[in-house]
């Protein structure tokens, strides 16, 4: 009996051994793929977007806004009532 015991726990030792080892090769290789994507394909920067709209312009822009602001709440009303 005793040596079957002894047999089991190298069993269990030489199976955790063999999933420890696995795990710390798949870190390795993660690190790695992740180091070469990161080099060869690097983030794109994004670009900050400008307004275009001269300074005498804006209560022309806020009006168009507040005109879709308002025809959006009214299309969500109506969408709401007819249910």
């Amino acid at each position: 009996m005793n040596e079957l015991i002894q047999d089991g726990f190298g069993l269990l030792v030489l199976g955790m051994g063999f999933v420890f080892l696995f795990l710390v090769l798949l870190i390795f290789a993660t690190r790695f793929m992740s180091t070469l994507l990161i080099e060869y394909f690097p983030e794109a920067v994004p670009v900050a977007k400008t307004s275009n709209v001269p300074a005498g312009d804006k209560p022309a822009v806020q009006a168009q806004d507040e005109h879709l602001k308002a025809v959006i709440t009214a299309a969500i009303h109506q969408h709401r009532n007819r249910r």
